[in-house]
């Protein structure tokens, strides 16, 4: 079959060698062409899959029911009571991408969205300490993006470690606290070599990515010490050119299914494709859109070392009672937590927001 042919570890490692001198109008139709049946992929669900939810509050129901339990409360997701979460976050491609920074920023800033910036280290362009400061100098965030993102980083287990200390050395140089594997290929049972806090590469669905599966949550999780903030959302590369959808339709068809469980709504932007007029004019209508959320809808948007902060912190806290049926939280960072009760309707879990306990 010519998709194995094109799927072959073989033709990606060509590919990826060319990928680079092919513009987009090829590169979209052989992108188009190897994920073709996509559409097929029966699970993960797309657009969004929440299934580890699911499960976990068909468990709790179950739970609740046995014991006779009407309600249990517990420390909400999000700090000050939080409705949900947004991160928006740029890899940064090409030495064209690198030219687009500057007024991307303003972009962000325009709608009052700080957002992260991914950079790969080695061979793609050259990452300078100007560069560097002027993305500390507006309180945005700095990020690793694999080492020269030619698709190799997972390819076998001696040269990731090999890479694994380069990467190592970019974090520590920038001093970032995140990752993000290029082209999302992964291998979290490597992610141990790598001096992170959190690591940002497992799509929640990845029919569209070269390598398809997905964690099938919408929530950050630990992967051993290392906190896993899961791409959540459709990437601007795809919507465009492999979807073939110049809307806000998709994105905000995920916004919403991710907002029903309160989870984590992560983007990725490129500074390299977004600059065409059509793709900004969908850019600017999301950000547009998530500030009204913002404001609206009492959604956090943050930055992906913010979430981290918080969520390590929500990990550490816990519920103590104070008699009466009253609640407190104990741990820092308490101030900025807020206690929420999950109860039965119609036989599924509902949650009482923090708001709504007034």
């Amino acid at each position: 079959m010519l998709w194995a042919v094109l799927s072959s570890k073989g033709v990606r490692k060509l590919y990826y060698r060319f990928r680079p001198l092919l513009p987009i109008s090829a590169r979209k139709h052989l992108q188009r062409l190897s994920l073709r049946n996509w559409r097929e992929v029966p699970f993960p669900a797309w657009p969004v899959d929440t299934t580890v939810e699911r499960i976990l509050e068909r468990v709790l129901v179950l739970a609740m029911k046995a014991q006779g339990i009407e309600r249990i409360p517990f420390i909400w997701f999000w700090p000050e009571g939080a409705s949900s979460c947004v991160i928006v976050t740029h890899d940064i491609e090409t030495k064209a991408g690198l030219r687009s920074v500057q007024r991307l920023m303003d972009i962000d800033e325009a709608f009052g969205i700080k957002t992260s910036f991914q950079v790969i280290p080695q061979k793609q362009y050259a990452v300078s300490e100007e560069f560097l400061n002027t993305i500390r100098s507006r309180g945005l965030e700095l990020n690793v993006q694999d080492l020269s993102h030619d698709g190799d980083l997972f390819s076998d287990s001696g040269g990731f470690l090999l890479r694994a200390r380069l990467i190592n050395r970019y974090l520590r140089e920038y001093g970032a606290q995140g990752f993000r594997a290029g082209r999302m290929y992964r291998n979290a049972d490597w992610y141990e070599a790598l001096d992170i806090s959190y690591d940002m590469s497992i799509p929640n669905v990845a029919h569209l990515e070269a390598q398809q599966g997905g964690c099938c949550t919408v929530f950050p999780y630990f992967i051993g010490r290392i906190l896993e903030l899961p791409l959540t959302t459709t990437q601007d590369y795809s919507l465009f050119h492999i979807l073939g959808e110049y809307s806000l339709d998709l994105w905000k068809k995920q916004i919403a299914l991710i907002m029903e469980k309160h989870g984590l709504v992560s983007f990725i932007v490129h500074p390299d494709y977004i600059m065409e007029e059509r793709a900004l004019e969908v850019y600017q209508a999301l950000l547009d859109h998530v500030s009204r959320l913002r404001e609206e809808r009492n959604v956090w948007v943050a930055l992906p070392r913010e979430v981290n902060r918080w969520w390590r912190a929500r990990s550490q806290m816990r519920l103590v009672s104070e008699g009466g049926g009253q609640w407190g939280i104990e741990g820092p960072g308490q101030e900025q937590a807020r206690i929420a009760y999950a109860g039965i309707k119609d036989g599924h879990l509902v949650y009482m927001l923090p708001s709504e306990q007034r």
